[in-house]
């Protein structure tokens, strides 16, 4: 995999083997480890889809891989990062929620 940016389209195989798109929204840099959010690009998905939060890591031959977050102390500093920035992106303006 070559470097994931934002607003790529990025297309993962489930354990069934079928293929599901995703828009990568954000990448991230945290504690020199990089995180990736993607949102279903699908036409059935809708706007209640949440967010999807996966790591870059190395597979033994050195290619980039994204894997889960089965750490939940690490999941949810990924998480709280990213709430950050959006809200920031949207203004800071709590006024909408």
């Amino acid at each position: 995999m070559s470097e994931v940016e934002s607003n790529q389209i990025l297309t993962l195989t489930d354990e069934e083997g079928n293929d599901h798109e995703f828009e990568v929204i954000q990448v991230l840099e945290i504690e020199d480890k990089t995180y990736t959010i993607l949102m279903p690009a699908e036409e059935n998905s809708n706007d209640e889809d949440e967010a999807i939060i996966l790591r870059m890591d190395k597979d033994g031959e050195g290619n980039d891989i994204l894997s889960y977050i089965e750490d939940d102390a690490e999941w949810d500093m990924v998480a709280e990062v990213y709430d950050t920035l959006y809200f920031q992106e949207q203004g800071g303006n709590d006024d909408n929620l």
